[in-house]
């Protein structure tokens, strides 16, 4: 029995130094593989990122385009709006001053259809003053110019 300890002890010692050959070889095979694994998957992470970074950047000009176009309707949008702007603002004043005509012809006809129309001479006023009457429709665009001595007082 002891002589086959020793045999197989001495047997084991030369079969562990070829095996620690291979087992060191394994391991840097293994080592070589995990780099190669290690490198390829790095080369797939940049390519990810590149991808990334790709469509990242198509989108930052579609968004470049879209906002120039939006731009453009804006400022198309505000020249049309100041042009109403000032459209409308015309059209406040020439109401202003239709309505202070208005106001006026009112009261040429609270004049002749009330107070002072007695003593006054209507027929020698409508003669004389035919364009300065309201329902006369050929006088409608001409400017009203009325004074104190048109009517006559008792």
């Amino acid at each position: 029995m002891a002589s086959s300890s020793g045999t197989s002890s001495g047997s084991s010692q030369i079969p562990n130094s070829g095996s620690e050959e291979d087992l060191q070889a394994l391991m840097n095979q293994r080592k070589q593989k995990r780099m190669l694994s290690n490198r390829e998957s790095a080369r797939r992470s940049r390519m990810r990122k590149q991808k990334h970074l790709d469509g990242l950047m198509a989108q930052v000009n579609q968004l470049r385009k879209e906002n120039s176009q939006v731009s453009t309707t804006l400022n198309i949008t505000m020249q049309h709006y100041l042009g109403v702007e000032a459209e409308n603002s015309v059209l406040r004043t020439q109401m202003m001053e239709l309505n202070n005509r208005l106001e006026s012809l009112n009261e040429i006809l609270y004049y002749l259809n009330g107070n002072n129309i007695a003593g006054m001479a209507c027929e020698e006023f409508e003669t004389s003053h035919t364009n300065m009457r309201p329902w006369n429709l050929s006088a409608v665009n001409q400017p009203m110019i009325a004074s104190a001595d048109m009517f006559q007082y008792c």
